[in-house]
């Protein structure tokens, strides 16, 4: 795939204390085949659906050992710009824009309501070989306490249009590159145990959600929600042995209307 436009979901990685433990699981779960361990990037190993590249796991730096968690990079003609917005309207750079060998440019980030994301500035690694088909990357949500914070922020950060889905049920918004949804923003509510930091919620794709479930949970996953169907697929929260919270979504099984939107 070409290098995706800039606010545009482009890759996710996690860190994981048991690497072979996380291959293992991913592997029964999603499908997932892994590359070699690169030892010179701290022993970084892609993953892989039908041969092409959509996610990787790492072990942890010396000093981040402890809670797994997904980051989910969004692309950036120019991290380092990127990183001077994230500043200037109130996040926070955790690590400084960091040139990867000729793979590409990464910085970590934090939004003013605690979610913690990455950018990516594409080198020869340009991100997703695929999505939107099982074991790739489909979507993702902002879980956020303060929702207005984070929706002051990454409209102003990237050039998102910013819409809010018209439903009592929930507080939900949707910020888009032209006319393409690329992100989701979720209030978190009282159902989230208050020690959950606001946090970005990564969806990969499934060719059965009900299957996917059973094998997570079989192999020491936990289920927080679900499955449940919607108008964009049958889906479930889950976490992984290790602490990890991802969510699985069958797209192709949808149920009940499209909720109407309206511009922020």
């Amino acid at each position: 795939m070409a290098v995706q436009p800039e606010g545009t979901p482009c890759w996710a990685d996690a860190m994981f204390s048991d690497v072979e433990g996380a291959k293992s699981f991913y592997g029964d779960v999603l499908g997932w085949t892994f590359g070699e361990s690169s030892s010179e990037y701290g022993n970084y190993t892609q993953a892989y659906a039908d041969g092409k590249a959509v996610a990787a796991v790492v072990p942890p730096m010396p000093g981040q050992e402890g809670m797994s968690q997904w980051c989910l990079y969004l692309a950036s003609p120019d991290a380092a710009a990127t990183a001077a917005k994230v500043r200037e309207h109130g996040g926070e750079v955790l690590m400084e824009p960091m040139a990867v060998g000729d793979f590409g440019t990464m910085c970590l980030a934090r939004d003013p309501s605690g979610a913690v994301f990455g950018i990516w500035q594409a080198g020869v690694h340009e991100g997703f070989e695929a999505v939107a088909r099982p074991g790739a990357f489909a979507w993702a949500e902002v879980f956020t306490r303060d929702p207005g914070a984070s929706d002051g922020f990454f409209p102003a950060v990237f050039p998102y249009r910013s819409q809010q889905m018209q439903d009592e049920t929930m507080d939900f918004r949707v910020y888009s590159v032209g006319e393409n949804p690329v992100l989701g923003r979720m209030r978190m509510g009282e159902e989230f145990p208050p020690e959950i930091p606001a946090y970005v919620n990564v969806y990969f794709a499934v060719a059965d959600c009900d299957e996917a479930v059973a094998k997570a949970t079989k192999l020491g996953g936990v289920l927080r929600f679900g499955p449940m169907d919607s108008p964009f697929g049958r889906f479930a929260a889950l976490s992984d042995p290790q602490g990890a919270s991802f969510s699985v979504i069958d797209l192709t099984t949808t149920e009940g209307e499209m909720p109407p939107m309206g511009d922020a």
